[in-house]
């Protein structure tokens, strides 16, 4: 017990260590890509903070620089009274600019941009190590085909419709290749243009249109999504398919009594393929009045096991099987990587200003939900931690890159305007800009860290209720 109570500790110290180090790294390095570029511009650097509040940690360097570490671990700055005026942010300055000489319209960009470079080079070098070292990816999310299909869905309490795919005409072992014209390449993919959908029929319900490999031919099929789950995200009632190679088996389940060995790869039921856990409980739990033939490789070859009746059983009787999907290792492109992040954070944000899509402020995660994602990533594993982060960063510099006040984006609109107008806008103007939208923005981030925390205990409550076994 004492032994498992260390491990249990240790793994949770570790995890958030690693959340620490991943995140606070990736503000650490776009504040260190403002530094350098204001270092080597010869731009005034006040402060460099990672977080904000009060200092837990500070020191004033040879260079006259105040180096800390603050209490709300949720960002950074790098104070450049030359630059901007973000002393809502970042505090009072106590440089007197007026003496200070200005700052070229070249050199300001090169600083603004510095930040989102940084965190592109930083995407990219983790890139490069997942592509050295390999990346662990089940089977079950490295494929497009389809394993099973839900017959119906829930779509308010108590209610359930057929599943759109069913309805729609896809079929288990259907290979997804595009959605909405987008070359999908795994189930996650899949997932998530699923829920970026924002396609339209005639009379406005959701449609999204699958492009897919069923025996050699490629079909082009249209379903209608349901606004599904407690989020309403598009839903069509599909998994993928993965070879059912039996892990394990309960000693004295039914399935042990069948015959069924470890390392046996269930392959039919009845004649019906089996691509998928859920078709084995689902055909189970629809026949239970019948003895019933299970098609098993075992080795090279094929061989059939008898089922016996299941109502002759315990209504609750568990046929006693574990599945191991399989791992495979994948070196992904690390150019490719980050430029499908890339294509994926400008697709979340079209999805946000396009009104036909389904994705709102409500779906998106804040730094509670991004800390809480990157605290499940290091529970998996240190690729997966780096998978993430290579995301956030990507995320990170689109996002301080969008012309709006207050963000890098908005300081390089700013001097864009100045230059062409050829003079810097009214500081007042500047300050009452940066301060609506300041409001705005930790208003925004307010509201969305309120479903992150509902997301959060909607999760820690269904980890409680005891899962139903399988058939």
């Amino acid at each position: 017990m004492a032994t498992v109570l260390i491990h249990s500790l240790f793994s949770h110290v570790w995890s958030i260590f690693l959340v620490i180090l991943f995140f606070e790294g990736s503000v650490f390095v776009h504040e260190l890509g403002h530094f350098l570029a204001a270092r080597k511009c010869g731009v005034k650097v006040e402060r460099f903070a990672i977080g904000f509040g009060p200092a837990i940690w500070s020191f004033t360097g040879k260079d006259g620089v105040l180096y800390s570490i603050c209490w709300i671990p949720l960002g950074g700055y790098v104070l450049l009274p030359q630059l901007a005026d973000l002393s809502e942010i970042e505090g009072e300055s106590s440089v007197d600019v007026t003496k200070l000489p200005p700052v070229s319209y070249g050199s300001k960009m090169l600083i603004f941009v510095a930040g989102a470079t940084f965190n592109i080079l930083f995407a990219y070098l983790l890139a490069c190590v997942l592509w050295a070292i390999g990346t662990p990816e089940s089977k079950e999310t490295a494929t497009t085909e389809i394993g099973f299909i839900i017959p119906k869905i829930e779509v308010s309490a108590g209610v359930s419709v057929p599943s759109p795919a069913l309805v729609g005409g896809l079929q288990v072992g259907d290979i997804i290749t595009q959605i909405d014209n987008d070359p999908v390449s795994d189930w996650n993919q899949v997932r998530q243009d699923i829920t970026m959908s924002s396609g339209r029929d005639q009379a406005g319900h959701p449609e999204t249109t699958f492009t897919v490999k069923r025996n050699n031919e490629i079909k082009t099929i249209v379903i209608l999504p349901l606004l599904a789950t407690e989020d309403k995200l598009r839903q069509v009632g599909i998994g993928p398919a993965f070879d059912l190679i039996v892990y394990s088996i309960i000693a004295g389940s039914l399935a042990e009594k069948c015959g069924i060995k470890v390392k046996d790869q269930l392959v039919s039921i009845d004649g019906v393929p089996l691509r998928s856990n859920v078709t084995l409980g689902t055909y189970l739990e629809n026949h239970q009045k019948q003895s019933l033939v299970l098609g098993v490789k075992r080795g090279s070859d094929i061989i059939s096991l008898s089922i016996p009746a299941l109502a002759t059983l315990k209504p609750d009787a568990d046929f006693g099987l574990a599945f191991d999907p399989g791992v495979k290792i994948i070196h992904y492109s690390p150019f490719a990587l980050v430029r499908d992040q890339f294509i994926n954070s400008f697709h979340t944000l079209s999805s946000l200003v396009n009104p036909h899509s389904d994705i709102g402020l409500s779906k998106l995660s804040g730094p509670i939900g991004i800390i809480t994602m990157l605290n499940r990533a290091a529970e998996v594993g240190l690729t997966s931690i780096m998978m993430l982060t290579v995301m956030i960063n990507v995320s990170l510099a689109v996002l301080n890159l969008m012309p709006v006040p207050v963000l890098d984006g908005g300081q390089m609109l700013f001097a864009t305007i100045g230059k062409l107008r050829g003079k810097a806008l009214p500081t007042e103007l500047v300050i009452k800009m940066q301060s609506a939208f300041l409001i705005l923005i930790l208003c925004m981030v307010l509201y969305v860290s309120f479903f992150d925390v509902r997301r959060i205990a909607r999760d820690v409550q269904h980890s409680h209720v005891e899962a139903p076994k399988s058939k």
